[in-house]
């Protein structure tokens, strides 16, 4: 965006500030000076006083929008999809912890989804393997049970 001649004014103001506190050296107070006065837009004189504790210029009052991509949705690439075993797997897991029963649908079904990721990249390994974790934590739980269960009988 083009500077009107007062923002060249403040620019030459914070040159002259930065260079009688002893800032800019002369043959660089001069070099820059002559550039704030030929500047035509806003980043010319950012350039020139960025550096100076007057700090930057005040930036314009219009801001373009971000432009919307030229492509049409249709071609750009599809998101990746979350592979459904896996939410099932994790879905049996957690049912598993309260019911027990799917427990085994959640070890099917996450090892079956781990397989599938690998295949079509989709996403939801992490849902796999917890629906494993807590499906095999639940069936090893209940086999110390009935391994517990059957000494306890047999001590009787």
């Amino acid at each position: 965006m083009r500077v009107s001649h007062a923002e060249r004014e403040r620019a030459v103001d914070v040159l002259k500030a930065g260079f009688a506190e002893g800032r800019l050296p002369q043959p660089e107070y001069e070099e820059r000076i002559t550039r704030a006065y030929q500047a035509q837009t806003y980043g010319e004189l950012q350039v020139l006083v960025g550096d100076l504790p007057q700090g930057p210029l005040a930036q314009p009052q219009f801001v373009p929008r971000p432009v919307a991509p030229m492509v049409p949705q249709t071609f750009l690439p599809a998101s990746a999809r979350t592979n459904g075993s896996a939410t099932g797997a994790l879905v049996c897991g957690i049912l598993g912890t309260m019911v027990g029963v799917t427990a085994i649908p959640a070890v099917i079904l996450g090892h079956k989804a781990r397989g599938e990721i690998r295949r079509t990249g989709e996403q939801g390994d992490g849902m796999a393997i917890a629906g494993l974790v807590l499906g095999y934590g639940v069936l090893s739980f209940g086999a110390m049970l009935v391994i517990l269960f059957g000494l306890v009988a047999v001590s009787l």
